[in-house]
């Protein structure tokens, strides 16, 4: 027997609120543990495209002491 969403929602419904939280947690960690997959997927091949970007000498970097000085400066002005 195969049930639609709806009729899955209905049954469910039907169950004592303990179990639907149960049910509605490990559902919800399904989904979640496939987004995850793909989000670290996405993440490696961003990763990987700045990596090749510094070799290629595409991009370059910015020494932390400037960008920190930058940093500060800007709030300075905001809190004048």
């Amino acid at each position: 027997m195969t049930l639609n969403a709806s009729e899955f929602y209905e049954a469910g419904l039907a169950l004592p609120p303990s179990v639907r939280k149960d049910v509605a947690l490990r559902l919800l960690d399904s989904v979640e543990v496939a987004d995850q997959e793909s989000v670290d997927e996405a993440w490696s091949d961003e990763v990987a495209s700045r990596v090749d970007d510094l070799l290629n000498g595409e991009v370059q970097t910015i020494p932390g002491e400037q960008v920190f000085a930058e940093l500060a400066e800007r709030r300075a002005a905001r809190e004048a």
